[in-house]
């Protein structure tokens, strides 16, 4: 049974994002539909200051948040990839991978 309209990838990035940023002001989300909305690229960015916060130790904050985010997109039948970037940095045309 899954879901019959896109979850809002926007705002659940945001929801789990923001507690952990010291200014929830920095965030900046964009999301990306490919494959005929079966594939969702979100990219998140904030202050250098809280990628420590974000990712938490060994990775852990931030793996958790991309499960959940994937966990949703599992009801939608979608595939979702969240990518991190600093704020602070001019970024490629593409996003921030790596």
């Amino acid at each position: 049974m899954g879901w019959q309209h896109m979850p809002d990838y926007i705002g659940l990035t945001r929801m789990l994002l923001e507690p952990l940023l010291e200014e929830g002001s920095s965030l900046a989300v964009d999301c990306e539909t490919t494959c005929g909305g079966k594939r969702i690229l979100l990219r998140a960015s904030f202050s250098q200051e809280d990628k420590g916060r974000v990712f938490g130790r060994g990775g852990r904050t931030i793996h958790a948040v991309r499960q959940v985010l994937s966990a949703a997109g599992e009801l939608a039948h979608q595939r979702v990839q969240l990518d991190v970037g600093d704020r602070d940095r001019p970024s490629s045309p593409r996003g921030r991978r790596r």
